[in-house]
């Protein structure tokens, strides 16, 4: 029998492939928001965490585990394509070389805290949804959402900024960052529910599915089991 996907499982795949791609280009800029300077990564990151949260309520562990991995490959296509692109001859008329590869180029350092952090948190996230879903037969989608989102981005960010900037900055900074950062992104998703509570619902009778995640096999690695 041949799987199938359907177009809203696909449109939410793409949406959180883009998200991560694009957080990883804005996170250069640092931004002011209330007072808080964090990296601009912030305006879209989270959102990929809202799409993991709706994935693994409406189509379970096994579907968002595939959407997770295929993000993480994207992502890395994406950052090769970019170092190529930095390494390759510039014309005579170009004349942003120096911003163009400020931009579009992290350190080896960065890159490898970020795809880590990534896979961890996202995992994470993943999982507490799934296990509290059932655990809760299925009611207060809310509370899991901010719990796995707490878990998930909480680990993003001390995996992240731990390898990243360890031994590089203060721990004591190192700390109110991670918090910061933790605090910040939890609050984003929980001024989203409202719309995220909506938009699955939605999804929900659309798709006609409501996935229990009973007796399967939480190993990010069992990419074939979808």
């Amino acid at each position: 029998m041949r799987k199938q996907v359907s177009v809203s499982f696909m449109f939410f795949g793409l949406l959180f492939t883009v998200c991560l791609i694009v957080s990883n280009i804005v996170e250069q800029k640092l931004v002011t928001i209330f007072g808080i300077e964090c990296t601009a990564g912030l305006l879209i990151f989270p959102i990929s965490y809202i799409i993991n949260d709706l994935i693994a309520e409406v189509w379970g562990y096994r579907k968002v585990r595939l959407i997770i991995w295929n993000g993480f490959l994207m992502n890395f296509l994406a950052v090769i394509i970019f170092r190529i692109s930095i390494i390759a001859p510039a014309s005579p008329h170009f004349h942003n070389q120096q911003a163009y590869s400020l931009i579009l180029g992290n350190t080896e350092r960065i890159v490898i805290a970020s795809f880590i952090a990534f896979l961890v948190g996202s995992f994470l996230n993943a999982y507490v949804m799934s296990k509290m879903k059932v655990m809760q037969r299925g009611r207060g989608f809310s509370i899991r959402a901010v719990a796995s989102t707490i878990v998930g981005e909480g680990a993003d960010s001390l995996v992240f900024f731990t390898i990243a900037f360890s031994g590089i900055i203060p721990h004591h900074a190192l700390m109110i960052l991670i918090l910061t950062q933790t605090v910040l992104k939890t609050g984003y998703e929980i001024l989203a529910l409202p719309i995220t509570n909506i938009v699955v619902k939605w999804v929900k009778k659309h798709e006609e599915t409501d996935v229990y995640d009973r007796g399967i096999s939480y190993n990010p690695l069992k990419i074939n089991e979808v």
